[in-house]
């Protein structure tokens, strides 16, 4: 009776000093990070959030030959046509942006993921190495150090205490024990959170591509379509005409919009006020890292009319999204939509200076914002009488177009 209550008092002990060297042996230096039902639960939902990104991804992807077919019916009207298909490369545009954001937050998530990882696996392996040592430690010392742990007392109360401390102790280390399961599990957890946020990072990458191909499609067609209807005119002098009216509309445009900054530099006079001034220095390049220039400044063969016409800018060829930065400080003129220049901004860089930026496909910076020399305030795009992504530059001095070369490094 005596032996058999004494094996059962030894396997108490096993069991409770087993996992309090676990919990001693924890490596220094290297806090263990306490794993709850909460932690377990939050990652469960990261999981299913991940999930859901992969389906909404794979559901929200533009059906551009849907698009191409609700742009059928505004083919006839050239102008109506441009304006449709650029509200649509614009929602792409969107789109991208948000996808490319989505790209830099997923790759933090993963970066935070992994690092939950690395960190739980360490304090599953050192729980895992002191397991081993305890039950390697406690056969080499044989039965004989159970016995002196519990009868190390002279007296029955004291042994009676040593057993109430045991079956305590026996109580907190059942509960680490529950812990090191649970860090089992949230190890595992966030294994599955690491591959379902890396499928999310490849659906989104994917995801910018197939947008990408779409504007570009959609661009294709309306270079198709402007080209069409050009060739369509019979008359030659007729699309001449058609051409140099766009270009006056425009002209007539930017013309307001000067004279609006004139006046408004008279009243400033008139007050005594300061107006911007230009003060001479030379300007920065407006689209960074794209030096091709597309088309010139200058007289030239016009690509679809086949006869010599006025450049007033240089078309700068760059991809769909490059950033476009103000030439130089200055205060925004327009940042407004119009079917032939599209998107496009223009800047007052004062003493009669301007800067003009087409065609873009996103605009940053809004009517009365000043910018500095330098500043992201659009992106390239294809949008107006575009047939192609590229940043349309001008410079106009005093009311009439001057060559960019004057004032670019």
């Amino acid at each position: 009776m005596k032996k058999d209550w004494q094996k059962k008092v030894k396997r108490i002990a096993i069991l409770c000093l087993c996992l309090v060297f676990v919990i001693s042996c924890a490596v220094p230096g290297i806090p263990a990070k306490a794993v709850t039902n909460e932690s377990i639960q939050e990652k469960e939902r990261e999981i299913e959030k991940a999930k859901q990104q992969v389906s909404g991804l794979k559901s929200s992807l533009t059906d551009v030959e849907k698009l191409k077919k609700e742009l059928e019916q505004s083919k006839s009207d050239l102008t109506a046509y441009v304006q449709q298909l650029d509200g649509q490369l614009a929602d792409i545009q969107e789109k991208i942006e948000q996808y490319n954001t989505m790209i830099i937050e997923k790759e933090e998530e993963i970066e935070e993921t992994t690092r939950d990882l690395e960190a739980a696996v360490v304090q599953q392996e050192e729980q895992y190495a002191a397991m081993k040592k305890r039950i390697q430690f406690m056969y080499e010392r044989s039965d004989s150090f159970y016995m002196e742990t519990l009868f190390g007392s002279d007296s029955i109360s004291g042994i009676v205490n040593r057993a109430d401390y045991i079956e305590s102790l026996s109580r907190y280390d059942r509960e680490k024990l529950d812990e090191y399961v649970e860090t089992r599990k949230y190890v595992e957890l966030c294994k599955e959170e690491l591959e379902a946020e890396k499928e999310v990072l490849d659906e989104v990458r994917e995801a910018v591509k197939q947008e990408e191909a779409n504007i570009n499609s959609l661009i294709g067609e309306k270079e198709a379509q402007i080209a069409s209807v050009s060739g369509d005119i019979a008359n030659k002098e007729a699309a001449i005409k058609e051409y140099e009216s766009m270009i006056a509309q425009e002209n007539a445009e930017i013309a307001a919009l000067e004279k609006a900054v004139a006046e408004e530099k008279a009243r400033l006079e008139a007050e005594n006020a300061q107006a911007r001034i230009y003060n001479g220095g030379m300007f920065a390049w407006p689209c960074p890292g794209y030096k091709r220039i597309s088309d010139e400044y200058g007289n030239r063969m016009h690509p679809i009319l086949g006869v010599q016409k006025f450049h007033n800018g240089l078309d700068m060829a760059a991809a769909s999204g490059t950033p476009i930065v103000a030439a130089y400080d200055g205060d925004v003129v327009a940042a407004a939509y119009s079917s032939s220049m599209g998107n496009y901004i223009m800047l007052n860089h004062g003493s009669g200076l301007y800067t003009i930026y087409m065609h873009c496909s996103a605009l940053y910076v809004s009517k009365g914002q000043s910018v500095s020399k330098g500043q992201n305030i659009a992106a390239v795009g294809s949008t107006g009488r575009s047939t192609g992504p590229h940043l349309h530059f001008s410079v106009r001095l005093n009311g009439n177009y001057v060559s960019p070369w004057n004032y670019l490094k």
